[in-house]
């Protein structure tokens, strides 16, 4: 079995793959002083409540946009599973994509595993949104190459920022509020983080749109807050919670098929 860890800016997601299939999928919070021990002990845990021992795990993938936490996640993979994780971003794994932007070693690599997870599963091309801590917007040509693309504030530090520069507005929640026109200060602020984040959506994804001339580009929407925004917008054509974790599989996938001197795996994959 596949142990694939995305360690993003806010939580980190542990998922064990039996082949395609996920059978187990774990978030916590991204704490870079939580020790491997304590990793292993949590993950440990939960692996047995699914039925799953440590010994089953036998191949591990990493990725991380925090660089210092990577440390005691390889550290939990080797004493725990006893395997040598494959680590995205490092010199030695190659993705099979070409980065076609200035600097590629700047790009984070959960943009690059979900270009490579929506170029198998949907093909063409794509713009993926990725709703993090950050929003990220990614664009993939119908070839599989990387584009680059746009990076906005995610919602909650929008509304974190507005809540901390204004001393009388008060936190409020993530929702769709019942109506455009807010009757009060609450109703206002949620009416335009809300509508606002939608035109940001849809005006960023028409204008990089645009930069991909007479080609179909379809748009898949992944992160934590993708649902709330999925249903009120045309312009996302594709709700997909697991394109992370299925973009680490296909990259161990192809990984150990050039290892193993076998073809790697189709695009239609």
């Amino acid at each position: 079995m596949l142990l694939a860890v995305d360690a993003g800016n806010t939580n980190i997601v542990f998922s064990v793959f039996d082949g395609d299939e996920a059978v187990g999928e774990w978030r916590c919070s991204n704490n870079v002083n939580r020790t491997a021990d304590e990793h292993g002990v949590w993950i440990c845990s939960l692996l047995t409540m699914q039925g799953v021992t440590a010994a089953a795990i036998t191949e591990a993938i990493i990725a991380t946009v925090v660089p210092a936490g990577l440390f005691n996640l390889k550290t939990l993979c080797r004493k725990y599973f006893d395997v040598e994780p494959l680590v995205v971003g490092s010199p030695d794994l190659d993705l099979g994509i070409a980065i076609k932007i200035d600097k590629p070693d700047e790009v984070g690599a959960d943009r690059l595993v979900n270009a490579i997870a929506a170029h198998h599963v949907y093909g063409g091309a794509l713009i993926v949104i990725d709703f993090g801590t950050a929003t990220t917007f990614d664009v993939v040509e119908a070839d599989g190459s990387y584009l680059g693309g746009a990076i906005a504030p995610g919602i909650n530090l929008s509304l974190s920022a507005l809540h901390a520069a204004a001393a009388k507005l008060p936190r409020v929640s993530i929702g769709r509020p019942e109506q455009v026109i807010g009757k009060s200060t609450v109703e206002a602020m949620r009416s335009g983080i809300f509508w606002g984040y939608v035109g940001l959506i849809e005006g960023l994804v028409c204008r990089l749109s645009n930069s991909l001339p007479q080609q179909q580009v379809t748009v898949i929407a992944t992160g934590g807050l993708a649902s709330v925004f999925t249903p009120v917008t045309d312009t996302i054509d594709h709700l997909d919670q697991g394109l992370t974790m299925k973009g680490l599989c296909f990259i161990h996938r192809r990984a150990t098929a050039q290892h193993c001197s076998i073809s790697p795996i189709s695009s239609e994959s």
